[in-house]
């Protein structure tokens, strides 16, 4: 057993799972439809959410250090919610525009950095170390079921309501995750109170918050093993940005789509990482941390292979509605399965590992050292892949994605990270 208080947070971060899937699909019609804006200008929200990563993520990792989780949590999500609640608001009034959106976005990546450094540091202050694996399991157990269902939601929403209208379902999750954390009690260390002398000399405050970043850049980058894993994961996710801010406009523009079969095709992803991470204990457990991230990193250079080589609906064929226009959606969608599969038996064993070997003052800056790099490719790789989508084209575009996929595996591949196992369950 994982515990009550474990559970009520399971639970905030299942339904708020949900909510960010149906947005998943409802922002990028937004961008692309409503507001009618190029790959490029997608590219540029979807990096906007990833800039407090990039310019604050290591100072507020080292702050989270400092903090009761919790609390931190509650708020964030609370002002997740209420940022994105804004949005219809903002559309209504005439006010949304793509800088107004972006500058949203930035704010509301701000919050998530927060919210993200605490929550994965939170995680090992619910259960014992030996249950990590299995917590992170159940959390992207649920995740998966999110992401099959979240799309498929999302996109039916977008197309019954409209863009702007469907994001207030991600609101109305967030203020749900608010009260489950809240409901979530567990006993946590006293936040770090600076000294009297401390408030006097601001300047010694800003120089042993210095020391606190560079003893969390110096434990991730100067370990045996999670030095290539986060090297290797920095790539994956500039690959990541390149396809997923390709795929909105390729599936709706370049072939056709509308946001319901989007959303469908999506969805599969879900399903499969539901499968992922229902075995993802099992497998991580035989085949030691190492070899099982590798073999699902292995895998994306093979999931975005297939959506890069979906078929085009012909000219003649009518519309989203035809027989062609869904073997359409069954390509990308038979792409996605294999993406959520791989993400399913990976994750939980990436994370699992790299909180059991960190030690709990070390949790936050740990997680966001490494977030703050990875979300600092987003926001390199998503502008991008826009630029590479409206000057290559969307499939040229995708398969540059696909190569940098496959260096990043086979780099992680030939380090020692392989031989990577799991603590024993206590």
């Amino acid at each position: 057993m994982l515990g009550r208080a474990f559970g009520w947070f399971w639970a905030g971060e299942a339904v708020s799972e949900l909510g960010t899937y149906v947005t998943t699909v409802a922002l990028q019609v937004l961008v692309v439809v409503t507001l009618g804006a190029s790959a490029t200008e997608l590219g540029v929200v979807n990096a906007a959410r990833w800039v407090p990563y990039l310019v604050l993520g290591l100072v507020l990792g080292a702050v989270v250090d400092r903090w009761r989780r919790r609390p931190l949590l509650i708020t964030t999500d609370l002002i997740r919610g209420l940022l994105l609640g804004s949005v219809p608001v903002l559309w209504w009034a005439g006010a949304l525009n793509i800088p107004v959106l972006a500058g949203l976005m930035v704010v509301l990546g701000l919050a998530a950095l927060l919210n993200d450094a605490a929550s994965q540091s939170f995680v090992p202050r619910l259960v014992p170390r030996g249950s990590l694996v299995r917590a992170n399991a159940r959390l992207d157990q649920t995740g998966a079921v999110a992401q099959a269902s979240g799309p498929a939601v999302g996109g039916a929403l977008t197309t019954a309501l409209g863009a702007p209208l469907a994001v207030l379902v991600d609101a109305a999750t967030y203020l749900f995750a608010a009260f489950a954390v809240w409901r979530a009690r567990v006993p946590e260390p006293g936040p770090v109170r600076t000294t009297p002398h401390a408030a006097r000399d601001p300047w010694g405050a800003v120089g042993r918050l210095r020391d606190d970043v560079r003893e969390g850049l110096r434990w991730v980058y100067r370990h045996t093993m999670l030095a290539p894993l986060a090297l290797a994961t920095h790539g994956w996710f500039l690959c990541n940005g390149i396809v997923t801010t390709v795929l909105a406009p390729f599936a709706l523009v370049g072939l056709g789509l509308s946001a319901f079969q989007l959303g469908l095709a999506l969805a599969a992803a879900g399903v499969a990482g539901l499968v992922g991470a229902l075995f993802s204990e099992r497998v991580g457990r035989a085949w030691g941390a190492g070899r099982t991230v590798i073999a699902a990193r292995a895998a994306m250079p093979l999931a975005w292979g297939v959506v890069a080589l979906a078929p085009a609906a012909p000219p003649s064929s009518g519309g989203p509605g035809t027989t062609s226009a869904w073997l359409t959606v069954a390509s990308i969608a038979v792409g996605q399965a294999l993406y959520g599969l791989a993400t399913g038996l990976e994750n939980a064993n990436e994370m699992g590992y790299r909180q059991a070997v960190t030690p709990d003052h070390l949790q936050a800056r740990t997680n966001t050292t490494i977030r703050s790099v990875n979300r600092a490719m987003l926001v390199i790789g998503a502008p991008l892949g826009g630029l590479l989508a409206d000057h290559l084209g969307y499939r040229p575009a995708l398969w540059w994605g696909v190569a940098g996929f496959t260096l990043a595996a086979v780099l992680l591949g030939v380090s020692r990270f392989r031989t990577a196992r799991h603590p024993q369950v206590s």
